[in-house]
């Protein structure tokens, strides 16, 4: 497979210098650009996923009028947190 370059990236002096910092041994500028890249994007793809099951979700509740209330919701949160307090002894 064929490599592909990206369009160079202009950054101010000082943005240079921090990347330069912030590199690990062994570990080049180009790589830390790469692996930043690569980790954005799987951000990006996850937030993406996040937003269109909420509103996939939203879509199905309007359809079916299937709702939770604010107290219900919180109930339930309440409930989680103190049965997770109680495993960690923290009753």
């Amino acid at each position: 497979m064929k490599t592909a370059t990206l369009p160079a990236l202009r950054v101010s002096p000082e943005l240079r210098a921090a990347a330069e910092q912030a590199l690990r041994p062994d570990e080049t500028l180009s790589g830390l650009m790469e692996a930043s890249l690569r980790s954005f994007i799987a951000q990006r793809e996850t937030n993406d996923a996040f937003i269109e099951r909420g509103l996939r979700a939203r879509d199905e509740a309007q359809r079916s009028g299937d709702y939770t209330t604010v107290s219900e919701t919180m109930g339930s949160l309440r409930k989680m947190s103190a049965a997770a307090k109680t495993l960690r002894g923290k009753a």
